[in-house]
């Protein structure tokens, strides 16, 4: 494992680009109505990345296809852009990661398409609700793990599901650096202690269900194997002595 620690100029250019996101999630909120198609929100993301100087790391990555993942409902993570068009009561992911002038950044968030169900509130409330818990235990002297406890914990204690095959990860030159960043604590691995100058994702992926997940035949989008609805917030965030600052804020 080769964490790379970044300096608080470096970090500064990861913030830049955290910014670009959080403004970019702004205007899509607004976009976010019934009527509107996936394919329609990948549109105006790839008008504003290329109006504030920003590209999409998601482009191209392995192959995916798109500027960023729109899941919808059951659609965990990695959904792709298309026809799908938003309805009332729908819940749609947006997971955008960018870069600009060579730093990457991530974000996520999960939005409801007008009113939905009190259960479906609760799911998206728990889940941004972990990662702000996540953000709170991740701070230079702890372990990985604590994390990933403090996220589990609060979702479990819910009655919803952490998803385990998919989880946060470093971010700085690379969109997906070391270390991998759980939602849930590995017995025996403590993880490395956090250091000041780590820059870290961390995504909490959680499910109404089930914990089990399967990945559709586009080989990318990953769904609830019991059909139903998920949840995803996440924030880079840069590990300090105090507290963590979030790096992907308005």
């Amino acid at each position: 494992m080769a964490i790379i620690l970044k300096s608080q100029s470096e970090r500064a250019k990861i913030r830049e680009t955290g910014r670009i996101i959080a403004t970019i999630f702004a205007e899509l909120r607004k976009a976010v109505q019934p009527g509107i198609t996936t394919a329609e929100i990948d549109q105006l993301t790839i008008e504003a990345l290329k109006r504030y100087g920003a590209k999409s790391s998601s482009l191209g990555y392995h192959g995916y296809p798109s500027s960023l993942c729109t899941s919808v409902n059951e659609e965990v993570v990695h959904g792709i852009p298309g026809k799908r068009m938003l309805k009332e009561g729908d819940i749609i992911t947006l997971d955008l990661a960018a870069s600009y002038n060579g730093w990457h950044a991530d974000s996520a968030i999960t939005v409801p398409v007008g009113t939905v169900a009190p259960a479906v509130q609760r799911l998206l409330q728990v889940t941004e609700e972990a990662l702000y818990r996540g953000i709170a235990a991740a701070r230079a002297g702890k372990r990985l793990n604590d994390i990933g406890r403090a996220v589990y914990r609060h979702v479990t204690a819910a009655g919803f599901s952490v998803v385990r095959h998919y989880s946060g990860h470093g971010v700085g030159r690379s969109m997906h650096e070391d270390p991998q960043v759980l939602n849930y604590v590995e017995p025996g691995y403590p993880g490395p202690r956090l250091k000041s100058g780590m820059v870290i994702a961390i995504e909490p992926m959680v499910i109404l269900g089930d914990e089990e997940t399967r990945v559709l035949e586009d080989g990318w989008t990953v769904v609830s194997a019991d059909g139903t609805y998920t949840a995803h917030f996440e924030h880079t965030v840069a590990i300090l002595e105090g507290e963590a600052e979030v790096l992907t804020l308005g």
